[in-house]
């Protein structure tokens, strides 16, 4: 199991997780991603980002709600293949 960063966070992307995170497992590219990454090589399941995000846009991977399953992959590929996530971002949710 991992954690999985959702639509809320989307061009919003507050940092508050990123801070909290002990193993630094989440990522971005500034100026060009529009959402937080979260590693699930990385990802400890510790839980400490999940009530740090104002936008509750982090979930364990097992109670992502049904609408958001399409963010799961997209988290897993930005690790291996940048633009293909970003892509796929903006398929879902046009800039």
């Amino acid at each position: 199991m991992t954690y999985v960063i959702a639509e809320p966070c989307v061009d919003v992307m507050d940092q508050s997780c990123v801070s909290v995170c002990p193993v630094d497992c989440i990522h971005f590219d500034e100026g060009t991603d529009r959402i937080l990454y979260i590693d699930p090589n990385e990802c400890i399941d510790c839980g400490a980002c999940e009530p740090e995000c104002p936008v509750n846009a982090i979930f364990p991977e097992e109670s992502l709600p049904a609408e958001w399953a399409q963010y799961t992959p997209i988290n897993a590929i930005w690790f291996g293949d940048k633009a293909a996530a970003r892509a796929a971002l903006d398929a879902l949710k046009p800039a």
